[in-house]
């Protein structure tokens, strides 16, 4: 019987690609000392080596009028990427809004432990659940905020 190649890359199918949009959603909008914070709680991460950045650079943000009409650049934005590897041959990528590269390696180390259905468990316990929700409860109190400001026409409403 032959032995799993240990430098095989960690492929979990077990870690589909729309629960990996969801965590590095979640990385990106945390912010660097945030994911620091809740990583205290957290076992260590593995060593990692950089295989691209962390760089800054900008993206093209792309706008449509009314939300169908024709497509129009609206603005540039800065981003940062991260691109790492790990020992057992994981990579983790992580793309994220402003300048803060030691954001997005920690983010790409993330991304990259994750995919390790042995880490995942914990990591998602310690970091990516209470980032989740704290950023639902600050997104519900902006959504609660707007709601104050909102009015409602009398003419308007008796029409409907």
């Amino acid at each position: 019987m032959s032995q799993p190649d240990p430098k095989a890359p960690v492929s979990d199918p077990a870690a589909p690609s729309e629960e990996r949009r969801r965590w590095m959603a979640v990385l990106a909008r945390a912010g660097g000392e945030a994911i620091r914070a809740h990583l205290a709680d957290a076992a260590p991460l593995p060593p990692h080596t950089r295989l691209r950045g962390p760089e800054t650079g900008l993206v093209m943000l792309r706008g449509r009028a009314g939300g169908d009409g024709a497509a129009f650049n609206l603005s540039e934005m800065t981003v940062t990427r991260c691109s790492v590897s790990l020992p057992c041959g994981a990579v983790g990528h992580a793309y994220i809004a402003g300048r803060d590269q030691a954001q997005a390696e920690l983010a790409a180390v993330l991304d990259a432990a994750l995919q390790d259905p042995a880490r995942r468990p914990s990591l998602m316990a310690a970091v990516i659940a209470p980032l989740a929700a704290a950023q639902a409860a600050l997104d519900k109190a902006e959504a609660r905020k707007a709601a104050a400001t909102r009015v409602q026409f009398f003419t308007m409403a008796t029409m409907r």
